[in-house]
Formats: C-alpha cells, structure tokens, sequence
C-alpha cells in the first residue's frame, strides 16, 4: 500500500485550499461524517498493511477532525478484535460535530477512552490524532509532552493525515513534533509533507482521495506541482539532418584559483545532456588539466572582462558562478554578464556576488541558491528560509522577475508569473560537494535546446535528483561526477533524441 513518489497525485495544496475543497466535496452530495469514515477506513487499511500483526493499538486523540478520524480507527479496531485504548489528550466532551459523533460511535463499539497524563501507558502502534492541519502557532502543552512521550516511546507510529507540530504548509517544525513511521493523508496532499523537515518526520506515505469527486478536485485550486514523469517539461527529438549548431553554445564562466573542478564539472554535465558545443572560460592555470579530463570542451584562459567579450558573442547561454570566487577575477568577470542578451544561469559565488549589490541581474535568468544564498539574497536568516521555503522561493522570483530553484530536501522551483514546482526525489548520499555544479550544467544545456527557464529548472532538477537516487543506491561516497552518466541515460530515457 505504500506509495512510490510517481504514484501519488501531482497537485500539492495548502491548508485552505484543502479546506476549501474537502467544503466543495460536501456541498457537492458527500457528507462530511462520510468522509471522515472513509479517512478512517484508509488509515485502518494502512496500519494493517504496515502491521498486520499488531495486537495492541493506542490512538492519542485531540479535539477536533484530526480526533473524529482517531476514535473512527479505534471503532475499526476494536471490531476488528484488537486491543485498543484511546487517550483523549483533548476533552472528548468538548468536540463537536462530525468529531463528537465519532466520538460516539467509538464508545458504542465499547473503545476504552482514558485522559492524558504523564504516566500514561502507550503500547503497540501508536496513532497519531492529535492536531492534523488545525494548528495554528507552536504546539502547546499537553499536546507537547504527548508528543514528546510518543516520540521517546521508540513505538510504531501511523500519523493521521499529517504528523501533529508539523506546519502544512511549509513543512516547518512547530515545537514538538511526532516522526512517523507511516503517515496518511487525505483528500489533497499537502505542500508541509514535501519540504522543509516534512520528510524527515513523515516516514512512508501512503494518499487517499476519499473517494471525492473528480470534477470538483480538477477545477480546485491549488499551490503547487509535484514533478514526475507525467507533467515533466520534454524535448523534442532531434532531426536526422541535426548539427551541432543546432543546439546551442554554452559558454560556462567559472572556476578561480584553487576552485577550476567546479567550473568543469558544470560544463561535462553541460555536454552530456546534449549542448551542441560547450566552452569553459576560467583561469589559464586550468586549461591544460580541462583539456585533458574533457578535450570535447573548448577551454579558454580569461584573465579579464576584454578576454571574455569574444566569448560571450558566440555563446546562446551563459552559466556562471561555479568556482567563480569573489576575488577581483570574478567580480570583473561577471560584471559582463548583465550586457548579454542571453538565457543564464546563475550560480554559487554569482549569486553572493549580486546579493551585495555589486552587479545587476539581467532578464531571463535562472538562479540556482542553496538556502544560505538564498538567505543572502534576501536579507533575512537561514532559519527563516528554510520556516517557510515556499515563500522565499516566490519572494526571490518575484524581487529578481526571474526563475528560481531553491536547493534543498523538496527542491522548490518558482516562476515570475507565479507558478510553484516540487521535486521530492532524492538521495541522502547526495549531501556531497559539486552536485551544485552538475545541476548547473544540466540546466544550462536544456536551456540551450530551447526550453524556457522554469521549464529547464523544472526538467533539470527531476533529472539530477533521480539520478542520485540511482547512484546513490551504492551508499555513502557518491562522487558528483558520477551523477552524469545517469543524469545522460535519464533524459534519454525521458526525451528520446530519436524519433
């Protein structure tokens, strides 16, 4: 029952656009007590697919929807001849509506329902219905401590459409928060499971529609795209009367003193996902060593701005930033780069350079910020990017009126006009030096095959991340150069180049 990333829906939604629709699906003919039975049954279904020979069940229980769903499975349960106690960690008498008629019809089916204490006994899987998507602000005591016993319980734990603490919306921590094992949500996925520390506490993911009415789910809004191979940007086959010139020059600017490996590994990565012609502009001390890893690429020793000019007059996209420093050498360089009428993108030591003010952003660019770039360019903390990713991915698109991606777990991509995508592929083996690069040059040469900006950050950081998982299946050490060759066989496999 577990879902791989591919098979879940690809539109991801806030916490009102959820609401909104869960009331659109009521007024549509679905009773709200119905859907929370069929929440209910899929979060049973999951718990005996992951568990299916759990003996013993405790749901902690809060006060609102998140607990109907609660007191629903332990019914479930306890008909089902497991032993199942309840701990109301919210007043069961204060619920109301739809969660107070779950209430009741847990204790008809003879559910044994105790209060919260400190000393409360938690025995075998643990059910997590505590909050949902209701928090508003940190998490408060008791609910606090709650968690806290669940987590230092080392029990199983199932989390009831989200894990409890965990922002919806941006992922972000709110105080205490569960780490589930296996989390089922409803209705619309939310945008908080996929980025940020969503997930770190999520564990397994398993998604049910509730059964909702298709129509009114396609004509919902909602905040962003999940990449996959169904909504993934592609390019075109190649002509059988193709030439080099056909797909373009990248020219990639980069690589200081002491930093050339960074400039090169952006420009291999550049040609082997298909630029017509690829040329380095770095240092004169790395020419010789880059000829010889790669003679494919034409390699250029600039010493100054007058030695790059000739080059950018030939090139159709521009990457810069890997290895570039923020010495004199690549504050001269860049300086030219705001003068080419030209898709870039921008990267590394480029984008600290423009957070000082030092050098203007030209139209039709791409900025590639890990979180610390991103902070810089912002003016605010690591911290506060990464509280709430989607935000900053959309004010940095919007203060540049350029495409963004923002690195990190649920890479983000946000376009000038507003649209919002999610890559939530990966591999922890990827936490190594110079992936940066490669994605790079990825996205440099789908800019150069004719894919618009977002698009190329879109399709580039599909590529790369599911490439690492693949080279990541042998574990710690993952090289950035070994990212290439699959990252090649990815697009091919997505975008054949023949007919």
């Amino acid at each position: 029952m577990s879902q791989t990333t591919d098979t879940l829906p690809n539109r991801l939604y806030s916490v009102a656009q959820v609401r909104e629709l869960d009331a659109r699906l009521i007024a549509a003919g679905t009773p709200g007590f119905e859907l929370m039975q069929r929440a209910a049954h899929a979060a049973w279904r999951a718990l005996r697919w992951r568990w299916p020979d759990s003996a013993e069940i405790t749901v902690l229980a809060g006060r609102g929807n998140n607990a109907g769903d609660g007191y629903l499975i332990a019914a479930l349960a306890q008909r089902a001849g497991r032993e199942v106690q309840v701990i109301a960690v919210g007043d069961p008498l204060q619920l109301q509506g739809d969660a107070a008629s779950a209430f009741n019809e847990a204790q008809a089916a003879g559910v044994r329902v105790t209060p919260w204490s400190s000393g409360a006994e938690l025995r075998g899987v643990l059910v997590d219905a505590l909050l949902g998507t209701g928090i508003t602000g940190e998490v408060r005591e008791p609910y606090a401590s709650a968690i806290r016993a669940m987590n230092e319980s080392e029990l199983a734990i199932l989390a009831v459409d989200l894990p409890s603490g965990l922002c919806a919306d941006t992922g972000r921590l709110l105080g205490e928060v569960v780490r589930a094992e296996l989390t089922v949500t409803f209705i619309g996925l939310k945008l908080g499971l996929f980025t940020g520390e969503g997930p770190d506490r999520i564990g397994a993911l398993v998604f049910d529609d509730l059964q909702g009415d298709a129509q009114v789910v396609e004509q919902s809004a909602y905040a962003a795209v999940r990449l996959s191979e169904a909504v993934l940007p592609k390019l075109a086959p190649r002509s059988p009367t193709a030439h080099k010139g056909s797909f373009g020059q990248v020219l990639v600017i980069g690589g200081d003193l002491g930093t050339g490996g960074a400039a090169l590994l952006t420009a291999e990565a550049a040609l082997r996902c298909g630029a017509g012609m690829v040329t380095l502009a770095t240092r004169p001390e790395h020419v010789t060593a880059s000829l010889v890893r790669r003679p494919e690429i034409m390699c250029s020793g600039v010493e100054s701005t007058y030695a790059l000019t000739g080059l950018t007059g030939r090139a159709d996209v521009l990457v810069i930033g890997p290895g570039l420093g923020q010495a004199p050498w690549g504050r001269s360089l860049l300086s030219l780069a705001p003068q080419c009428r030209m898709p870039q993108v921008w990267d590394a030591d480029a984008l600290n350079l423009l957070a000082t003010g030092a050098v203007e952003l030209p139209s039709d660019c791409l900025l590639t910020p890990h979180p610390g770039e991103a902070a810089r360019l912002l003016g605010m903390t690591v911290a506060q990017v990464q509280a709430d990713r989607p935000a900053a991915t959309q004010a940095l698109a919007k203060r540049y009126s350029c495409s963004v991606l923002l690195k990190g777990a649920g890479t983000l991509i946000a376009g000038p006009d507003g649209r919002l995508a999610l890559c939530d592929r990966g591999h922890p083996a990827m936490a190594s030096a110079g992936l940066g690069d490669v994605l790079a040059g990825v996205a440099g040469a789908l800019l150069a095959q004719g894919l618009r900006p977002f698009d190329a950050a879109c399709l580039a950081v599909w590529l790369h991340a599911v490439a690492g998982e693949r080279a990541g299946e042998q574990g710690r050490g993952l090289a950035a150069v070994d990212m290439i060759p699959a990252i090649r066989q990815l697009l091919e496999e997505q975008s054949p180049c023949r007919m």
